[in-house]
């Protein structure tokens, strides 16, 4: 099918699975989408509401329906017409669960295991002891402490042996078992048992793969005979109370344990001391070694299945900046699925390009979605909401400011092991450079910290064994460096230097290769955690900027940038995903419509949020901070009415984000407490509720025609448009998981069925409870059907002239050669819905043209905003003549 003509993404779960799922296929064709763009669906850990935890990508998530449901689920689609995109995970899998067959291996057999390859684990620890295991921070107690309790018990299992703990079991690798199992030989007289015991302590060791194979062939038959031989009463009770000796001696027990290839450890050893590699700060995810051939191969088998057969015709790629080569990933990908669309979840910076040589549509859209916010976020407000801001959180640090704090944090305690072990790959290098190998590690350590710190996007792209460097790459390094030193002048100048010259392949080895590769690795996670889950969460002047991809620090955007940027993505990525509102999001694209509203009426706003401060100081308490507290208001101000419960549950994830007071792994309870007891007491206050009830609904309609100007802008700029789950009306979702909550369907098809019935008039009486949104969106969706060649990704984007005293409140522009749009914007500052337009103008071209939403007729030339905007705020032209 080719570039979809637009996506609705769907969150499945238990609960909402393949059958629930294929029971939308008659309303999504419908509503006039061409694909479902669903979560991912492989197999994930038990009870998983996203799919990010896939635990074996060989099957399909049986939570969900299992193959059968799936088949179903694929096939209602195409009876509808519709195609399907799927999210795929390849940079990581979860460990936290015995269901992932390729962990358990590994944990067995060690660096033996045929799937040791696959996950990307430090076997050759610095401290000998720990060489050759892998680290499981997952106890609630150090680990001696746990063991004398009798918290860790070896139990059996027909013939496979385990280690318990509370609700977890690990695997007990076959050499730890021969003593106990030859023993029990002999008090059972069973030679053959003997044997077995022999030849499991026989068990060959090491990393080449023929030598792996040999292991796990030899594993095997040893577990088929122990099967048999523990078939017999008599040698199953000899065992069994052989187990029951070894639990009741706490040496032998540790001994037992100690012999495992992993290491049992108090989870909180994870932050320093992790030996593989993690997604962001999450333990429970093992990164995986993509970069593998044969790892690629059997990680994406059922994909390509389905690419190949139809059931797909597109992937949306999460997380590549986690691989160690993005681009050859990409590379691998295209070959093994040439005609699929593919697009990354790849985070751009401010002013950062997608690299060029990456094989794929473009983003999922996290740019777009930023850039249409600035443009609706009134740059007249800046200067007052900055004020307001610093006068009631008394916080005057810019944005980029607080962002350094919080990264500064994130190396030091959350990504601390990830910096230990990237110390550990310099140490290596500079062991072989006589000018470095003198310092000591705590100062490569720091001068690490530094520079990450310092990086001014997620990631580079360096290929450090091909000696490839882009010119962008050279200056986010260089001016990570130059920043870096100036930070701390007190850490050695040309030691910075060195490692800068090592990430810019002027120094080369294959140790500096594998240190610069491991470097772009870290920056991603250490940039991730310290913005959007940190810093995000703590700076507040205008909480709507605060959005993945985004930069709070710049407040807004002109209608010239808008154009510039979709002028280019016409040139370089017109088959990019635009989003709008996406399961990462911080808020829904309606939340973020309402509180960019307050950037139009800052002084009104601050009037308001100082009577709220008044009606709720009784509540307040001296724990409670004002950043956090004006936080609260702007939420309720994108939210109303929110159900306390929903609230509650989005205040606690905030102040742990935060990292301040409190978080996720110090929860202070009295603060939490007293958090949770000020949002409870503020919406049983009356008066309050009354006074914000009135404030919300004085925001309207500019808020909401806003929304549906952004909601125009998506559907008819260059790329694919996404619709998130229920946003085809209003929706006031709020971070994982507020955003994955049931959608109610039937309330949908019943607004639908009115919607294509519906005139622009009947349409925006229904504005209140979201008849425009959908009414909006299956029109220019039902255009973009019967005009393909209008959004095709080689039709153009060309700006048109606006002239007039309103002017900056107007985005027009024509795709292809017959079809125009034109929205307005910050219209609270307009006075909408009383607007003069002032003589405002747009040049339309010669023609005669048809807006497909008013169904009125307009001659070309120039037509004034008064009269085109009459019937309804927005137009979507078509040349008929």
């Amino acid at each position: 099918m080719g570039v979809p003509r637009a996506t609705y993404r769907l969150q499945l779960q238990p609960g909402f699975g393949f059958d629930q799922a294929a029971a939308l296929a008659e309303y999504l064709h419908d509503l006039g989408v061409s694909h479902v763009y669903s979560s991912p669906y492989l197999q994930a850990a038990p009870g998983s509401t996203h799919g990010y935890d896939v635990v074996d990508p060989r099957r399909v998530n049986a939570e969900l329906g299992g193959p059968v449901a799936h088949q179903h689920f694929s096939e209602r689609l195409g009876q509808h017409g519709l195609g399907q995109v799927l999210d795929i995970v390849p940079n990581h899998m979860a460990i936290n669960t015995a269901d992932n067959p390729y962990w358990w291996d590994v944990l067995e057999s060690g660096p033996s295991s045929i799937y040791a390859r696959y996950f990307d684990v430090e076997w050759d620890a610095v401290d000998p002891h720990f060489r050759n295991t892998v680290l499981l921070p997952v106890l609630s107690d150090h680990y001696g402490r746990i063991l004398e309790a009798g918290g860790i018990a070896l139990a059996r299992d027909q013939e496979s042996f385990v280690l318990t703990y509370e609700d977890r079991t690990f695997p007990v690798s076959m050499p730890s078992l021969a003593t106990l199992l030859g023993a029990a030989g002999q008090a059972s007289g069973s030679d053959e048992l003997a044997v077995v015991a022999e030849h499991m302590a026989a068990l060959p060791t090491g990393r080449d793969e023929t030598l792996r194979e040999r292991r796990h062939r030899l594993e095997e038959v040893l577990g088929l005979q122990l099967r048999r031989l523990l078939a017999t009463p008599e040698i199953a009770t000899a065992v069994d109370e052989l187990v029951a000796r070894v639990n009741a001696d706490t040496d032998r027990l540790d001994e037992l344990i100690e012999q495992q290839n992993y290491r049992l450890a108090y989870w909180r050893v994870a932050r320093e001391d992790l030996d593989y590699r993690r997604f962001f700060d999450v333990t429970e995810l093992a990164g995986l070694r993509m970069e593998d051939p044969t790892v690629f191969a059997e990680t994406h088998r059922l994909i390509f299945d389905w690419l190949a057969t139809g059931v797909l015709d597109g992937l949306r790629v999460d997380h590549p900046d986690g691989l160690r080569d993005p681009r050859a990933y990409f590379e691998r990908l295209r070959t093994e699925a040439p005609n699929a669309w593919i697009v990354a979840e790849k985070i751009l910076e401010p002013n950062e390009e997608l690299p060029a040589n990456w094989p794929i549509a473009g983003t999922t859209g996290y740019d777009f979605l930023n850039l249409v916010n600035r443009l609706y976020t009134d740059p007249s407000g800046e200067a007052p909401l900055t004020e307001l801001y610093e006068e009631i959180a008394n916080e005057k640090r810019s944005f980029a400011e607080v962002a350094e704090e919080a990264k500064r944090q994130i190396v030091s305690e959350v990504q601390a092991s990830e910096v230990n072990r990237l110390t550990d790959y310099l140490a290596a290098v500079v062991i072989g450079h006589r000018r470095q190998r003198d310092y000591s590690r705590g100062q490569l350590r720091a001068v690490l910290r530094e520079l990450l710190i310092a990086f001014p996007v997620y990631r580079t792209y360096v290929e450090a064994e091909s000696g490839t460097i882009s010119r962008a790459d050279s200056d986010y390094i260089n001016k990570a460096c130059a920043l870096a030193i100036s930070r701390r002048p007190d850490l050695p100048g040309d030691l910075f230097e060195f490692v800068a010259d090592l990430l810019l392949l002027r120094v080369r080895g294959e140790r500096e290769s594998e240190f610069v590769m491991r470097f772009q690795q870290v920056t991603g996670p250490v940039m991730a955690k310290g913005i959007e889950d940190t810093a995000f969460y703590r700076y507040n002047r205008l909480v709507s900027a605060n959005e993945v991809g985004g930069d709070p620090g710049t407040f807004s955007a002109t209608v010239s940038e808008f154009h510039e940027a979709n002028v280019n993505a016409v040139k370089h990525w017109p088959g990019r995903m635009l989003a709008s509102t996406t399961h990462d999001t911080k808020r829904s694209e309606d939340v973020r419509a309402r509180v960019s509203t307050l950037s139009e009426m800052p002084a009104k706003w601050r009037t308001e949020v100082k009577a709220w401060r008044r009606l709720t100081a009784s509540g307040r308490g001296a724990l409670l901070d004002a950043n956090t507290e004006y936080l609260v208001y702007q939420t309720l101000a994108g939210t109303w009415p929110i159900s306390a419960e929903r609230l509650l549950g989005y205040v606690q994830k905030v102040v742990r984000e935060q990292k301040l007071a409190t978080s996720w792994t110090d929860p202070d309870e009295e603060y939490e407490r007293a958090v949770s007891e000020f949002v409870g007491g503020i919406l049983e206050n009356q008066a309050f509720v009354e006074r914000v009830d009135q404030f919300v609904a004085g925001l309207a309609p500019a808020w909401q025609v806003s929304a549906l100007a952004q909601a125009l802008l998506k559907l008819t700029a260059p790329g694919v448009p996404d619709i998130y789950q229920g946003t085809e009306t209003w929706d006031f979702s709020l971070v994982d998981p507020d955003n994955r909550r049931p959608v109610d369907y039937d309330m949908r098809r019943t607004l639908l069925d009115t919607a294509r019935m519906a005139s622009a008039r009947q349409a925006l009486e229904g504005l209140s409870h979201g008849l425009t949104k959908i009414w909006l969106i299956h029109r220019v969706l039902a255009l973009r059907t019967r005009l393909p060649e209008a959004f095709a990704l080689d039709a153009a984007y060309q700006p048109l002239e606006v002239r007039g005293g309103r002017a900056e409140h107007v985005v027009a522009f024509m795709r292809g050669a017959d079809v125009v749009v034109v929205v307005p914007r910050l219209l609270r500052r307009l006075g909408w819905p009383r607007v003069e337009w002032a003589k405002t103008t747009v040049q339309l071209p010669a023609g005669t043209w048809r807006d497909e939403l008013s169904e009125l007729e307009r001659a070309g030339g120039r037509v004034a905003l008064k009269e085109l905007l009459d019937e309804f705020p927005m137009a979507l032209l078509v040349r008929s003549s």
